[in-house]
C-alpha cells in the first residue's frame, strides 16, 4: 500500500512540474524572425501595448519610464526600433583589481596591458555577437556593474555591421556623444550610464537567456519595440497576434488623422499614410486575415 501511495505521490508530482512547464514555458512560434521582423516594422509602441492588453497581457512587458531613448529624431524617426531580442547579462565582479602588480609604477604598464588582455578575452568579451543578424535588437542587463561602460561608440558599430539595429540596456553605456552623432539607437536609463571600461569592474555570466531589464523578463526571441514613448516586450508565444492588433490599431489610427489633417489644411506626411490594408499586409505575410477570429 505504502509503495502504491508513494507511486501516486509521484505520479501528481511529475503532472505539476509537467503541467508548470507548460504554462510558464516560452514557447516558440512557427513563424520565423524575417516575418515577425516585418510585421512590427514601423510599430509604435502604444498600439504594441494595446495589442498586449487585447490578447490578456495586462500591464506585462512594459518597461519602467526610466528606459528611454538617448536620443530623438523629430522629422524622420530614426530613433524608433524594432526587432528581435538578443540578450547578454554582465554582473559586478568578485576578483580583486588587480592580482599582483603595482599598477602606479611604469614598469607595471606590460602587466596592466596583459591583465586587460585577459579581462577581455576570458571574463567580459561579447560572445553574443554570434547571434546578431539582421533585425537583432542587444538587450544588455548590465546592473550595478561599478560604473562600467559596458559599451560604447565602437563596438555598437560592429553589431550595427553585423545587422543589430538597437541596444536596450539597464545602464552601462559610454561614448554618448559618439553615440548621438552616429544615430546608434540606444534606450537607456541616463542615470545609470557607465564612464569607465569593463576591466576590474564587471563580468559577462549569460548570454541568449533570460535577463531583466527595466523591470521587465526578457527572452532571447522575444520582439522588442521602442520610440519615444519607452519600450515594450512582447513574448514570442503572443508576437504574431499582438504585432497583427498592433498594426490595425496604426492603420486605424493613420486613417483618423489624415482625416483631420484634410480638415485642418495640413500637409499630409508619413505619419499618416498606410503602407498596405491590413488584410493584404497579414495575408502576404501568411498570416490570418483576422487575428481575432478562431481560425
Amino acid at each position: 500500500m505504502k509503495k502504491n501511495n508513494s507511486l501516486i505521490a509521484l505520479l501528481f508530482t511529475m503532472l505539476i512540474v509537467l503541467g508548470s512547464k507548460n504554462l510558464y514555458a516560452q514557447e516558440e512560434t512557427e513563424v520565423s524572425d524575417e516575418v515577425l521582423i516585418e510585421l512590427y516594422k514601423g510599430a509604435r509602441v502604444n498600439d504594441v501595448v494595446d495589442g498586449m492588453v487585447t490578447v490578456g497581457y495586462m500591464g506585462v512587458g512594459v518597461m519602467q519610464q526610466e528606459i528611454a531613448p538617448l536620443w530623438r529624431d523629430e522629422e524622420t524617426f530614426k530613433h524608433r526600433i524594432s526587432g528581435i531580442a538578443v540578450t547578454v547579462r554582465y554582473a559586478p565582479t568578485n576578483r580583486p583589481m588587480h592580482p599582483g602588480a603595482d599598477l602606479t609604477k611604469p614598469e607595471n604598464y606590460g602587466e596592466y596591458r596583459k591583465w586587460r588582455g585577459m579581462w577581455y578575452s576570458q571574463l567580459a568579451g561579447e560572445p553574443f555577437q554570434e547571434f546578431i543578424k539582421p533585425g537583432t535588437i542587444v538587450v544588455m542587463d548590465n546592473q550595478h556593474d561599478h560604473d562600467a561602460g559596458t559599451t560604447g561608440s565602437k563596438n555598437i558599430l560592429e553589431w550595427q555591421i553585423k545587422g543589430a539595429v538597437g541596444l536596450v540596456a539597464e545602464g552601462g553605456v559610454r561614448d554618448l556623444d559618439e553615440i548621438i552623432r552616429q544615430k546608434n539607437p540606444v534606450y537607456m536609463n541616463y542615470n545609470q550610464r557607465g564612464r569607465g571600461e569593463r576591466i576590474g569592474r564587471n563580468e559577462v555570466i549569460d548570454v541568449q537567456r533570460p535577463v531583466v531589464v527595466g523591470g521587465c523578463l526578457v527572452y532571447p526571441g522575444d520582439v522588442i519595440v521602442a520610440d519615444a514613448d519607452g519600450v515594450v516586450v512582447v513574448p514570442r508565444r503572443a508576437a504574431v497576434r499582438v504585432g497583427q492588433i498592433a498594426y490595425m490599431e496604426l492603420a486605424d489610427d493613420m486613417k483618423g488623422r489624415k482625416s483631420h489633417y484634410e480638415k485642418l489644411g495640413m500637409e499630409l506626411d508619413e505619419t499618416v499614410q498606410i503602407k498596405e490594408e491590413p488584410a493584404a499586409f497579414f495575408e502576404r505575410l501568411g498570416l490570418p486575415v483576422d487575428p481575432n477570429k478562431a481560425q
